[in-house]
């Protein structure tokens, strides 16, 4: 009875954290789409608003802050989050962490890493910034067709 019970707790120590991670990564994916109405719903009020501009006029943004991600507003919806761990990478892991996490679908574009996500109602990718010393220094989920 004590065997048994042992395992279970082992089980569950190694499983419960696991099973947790993967319903937060798909959570996650999911805020890239939401409306600006179910962003506030969700997170509340952001702690900043700010304008970002890009190269060209298409490319600029409003960035709703939060405490620890970012939102990227196109229009009324959600286009980009800037967060700071998905799927066991967090910010500051080395690269070859990163592409063991990420598998054989993860493309090495040298200070960044591409990894497609499937599985969505429209494309997504997931963008990992790499700094000069080969740490994670940004995550990114986004829709590339935005």
């Amino acid at each position: 009875m004590k065997r048994g019970l042992f395992f279970l707790s082992v089980f569950l120590l190694i499983n419960i954290p696991l099973w947790t991670q993967s319903i937060g990564s798909s959570e996650q994916f999911s805020f890239v789409g939401m409306t600006l109405a179910e962003l506030i719903e969700l997170f509340g009020a952001p702690r900043a608003v700010i304008a970002a501009r890009g190269s060209e006029h298409w490319q600029d943004d409003v960035i709703f802050q939060y405490a620890d991600m970012d939102f990227f507003i196109h229009r009324d919806r959600v286009w980009q989050v800037r967060l700071p761990a998905i799927q066991g990478i967090r910010t500051r892991d080395r690269k070859a962490a990163v592409l063991l996490t990420l598998g054989d679908t993860a493309e090495d574009m040298g200070d960044y890493i591409l990894f497609p996500v499937s599985g969505r109602d429209w494309p997504l990718m997931l963008r990992v910034n790499l700094n000069n010393s080969g740490q994670v220094s940004a995550i990114y989920i986004y829709r590339p067709d935005f």
